[in-house]
């Protein structure tokens, strides 16, 4: 398993004063450094070494969110009536409830 394919951040920490290294697929890692190149070394390195654990221990590896595939659908529960406010929305735009939808989670 590649460790670099895995989605990395870095961030100021005004808690702790330094900056934070963190992996999207580890959320329970961080490593804190004064800088963010070593923040973001840090936590690369801790992630590589976990992962080493994990294979030694037979644990399941988290794949990574790069190289995972997505379908493009996925199902969302609302309330009925803003199920109705967005059906009437779309029908006065002419456009599918669909359509509608994605133009919204994707503004």
């Amino acid at each position: 398993m590649k460790t670099d394919h895995y989605t990395y951040r870095v961030t100021w920490s005004a808690e702790d004063g330094e900056h934070a290294g963190l992996c999207v697929e580890f959320p329970s890692l961080s490593w804190l450094a004064a800088t963010p190149e070593a923040a973001l070394a840090g936590i690369r390195k801790m992630v590589r070494d976990v992962v080493r654990d994990m294979k030694t221990s037979g644990e399941p590896i988290p794949a990574p969110l790069a190289e995972k595939r997505y379908s493009g659908a996925f199902r969302v529960r609302i309330p009925p009536h803003v199920h109705r406010s967005l059906a009437l929305e779309a029908a006065e735009q002419g456009v599918s409830l669909n359509r509608l939808a994605s133009a919204k989670l994707s503004s």
